[in-house]
């Protein structure tokens, strides 16, 4: 179980690592202030279609007013006219009608409340969405300032490499430079001492030659000697 964890932890590191790369926090801001606006969006149509409720309600209510209306004057005219069962009948009808605008008005109340409650919501996510509009784009700005901050770092840093390596060849010329010029002195030091100048001529043939040279001075010396002895 430990070795799993420790692979389960090692891919979230990696895949968190891939992510901020790929990545944009431009482009995820601008896709979350996007939802934002499409949930304001949905709270202002869902406060547009209860108002829409509402105003129907009311305006259905006033016809069942104008209907109960219209129903007492009727009553009325059937007591002049001694009609007291139309009258009944009439006053029957616009009683119902007033049990049904009592529900109609509950149902007004009710959707006045919810108007309200929505209307306040709008207002506070109106205002979030305003802010986080505000802040998204300062993070924007500060995100674009500190991603040309480090193109030029690293602008610097490729130029400071680049230095780095001309500074390496050039001490590396200097320092060969340095030695051909110490070589050069030391050549001449030995041109001037002869040394150089001896040890260049004796080839072969020369070494040769004076061996020959000194063979023959012996031979020479040596008669000489044998003459002065009379032998």
């Amino acid at each position: 179980m430990g070795l799993l964890n420790q692979m389960s932890t090692l891919v979230k590191a990696k895949m968190s690592t891939l992510m901020d790369r790929v990545e944009d926090p431009n482009e995820t801001l601008d896709y979350s202030y996007q939802k934002q606006l499409e949930l304001l969006q949905n709270v202002k149509r869902g406060v547009a279609e209860v108002a829409t409720s509402k105003k129907r309600l009311e305006l259905q209510k006033a016809r069942l007013a104008a209907k109960m209306d219209q129903l007492d004057s009727q009553a009325r005219e059937a007591v002049k006219a001694d009609r007291e069962d139309l009258a009944r009948q009439a006053l029957e009808r616009k009683a119902a009608l007033a049990v049904e605008a009592a529900g109609l008005e509950q149902q007004i109340s009710d959707l006045g409340q919810e108007q309200a409650k929505l209307e306040a919501t709008e207002k506070r996510l109106s205002a979030k969405v305003e802010s986080f509009r505000v802040k998204k784009e300062t993070i924007k700005a500060q995100y674009s300032a500190a991603e040309a901050q480090v193109k030029v770092t690293e602008s610097l840093t490729g130029i400071s490499e680049e230095m780095a390596d001309v500074g390496l060849a050039v001490q590396r010329s200097e320092d060969k430079i340095e030695t051909m010029k110490a070589r050069s002195m030391a050549l001449d030091e030995l041109v001037e001492t002869g040394t150089l100048e001896e040890y260049a001529g004796k080839d072969d043939v020369e070494r040769e030659l004076a061996r020959v040279r000194a063979q023959g001075s012996v031979e020479a010396d040596l008669a000489r000697l044998k003459a002065e002895e009379g032998r």
